[in-house]
């Protein structure tokens, strides 16, 4: 028969034992997750690296530029607000090049504001679209309030022009569209 003491000091030993398994149990589980939290965490910055190098390459190709008033902004295809809230959108229904490019952007209260001074513009103001390898100047013709269902401005035309439309500060029914025509180098305005 076993003594009391002996018996406790059994338990106790096992007891310890057990503590000892669960602690390197919990300790190399935990070296694991740190191990494979380190792996995600850098394939997942490895990806936004990839993707923000090609986001660069492919913005870098499609911009517009309005110098008097220090605008210069990537474009990306689309209307949606998740597009307009990074980029300057491209209404997909317009042309890329020749005919009419429409293009549309905030103007206030939201991530990125690019057409915010697009009220500053005046007949004979230039803007500069780059698509790819192609680049146009264009001049603007048109500065006009519209109501947010007119859509003419954005139907192609046999010239080519570049339409811009954004809100109108507090009035959400109304539209303000520039409208610039391919600028010949001979025209002065």
């Amino acid at each position: 028969m076993i003594k009391p003491i002996t018996k406790i000091l059994y338990i106790l030993i096992i007891t310890i034992i057990i503590l000892i398994i669960f602690t390197i149990k919990t300790a190399w589980e935990s070296h694991s997750k740190i191990n494979l939290n380190v792996s995600f965490i850098s394939s997942i910055n490895e990806e936004k690296t990839n993707l923000t190098n090609n986001e660069k390459k492919i913005d870098n190709n499609w911009v517009v530029k309005i110098p008097e008033i220090d605008l210069y902004a990537q474009i990306k295809e689309g209307t949606t607000k998740d597009v307009m809230n990074k980029y300057v959108g491209h209404f997909d229904e317009t042309q890329l090049e020749y005919g009419n490019v429409g293009l549309a952007a905030h103007n206030r209260g939201y991530p990125v504001n690019y057409f915010e001074n697009l009220k500053q513009l005046k007949v004979g103001s230039e803007i500069i679209y780059i698509h790819e390898d192609f680049e146009m100047t264009y001049v603007v013709e048109k500065i006009e309030v519209i109501e947010n269902t007119n859509w003419e401005y954005l139907q192609n035309t046999e010239d080519n022009r570049i339409t811009l439309i954004t809100c109108v500060e507090n009035e959400p029914k109304y539209r303000r569209c520039i409208q610039g025509v391919e600028k010949i180098e001979s025209e002065e305005y």
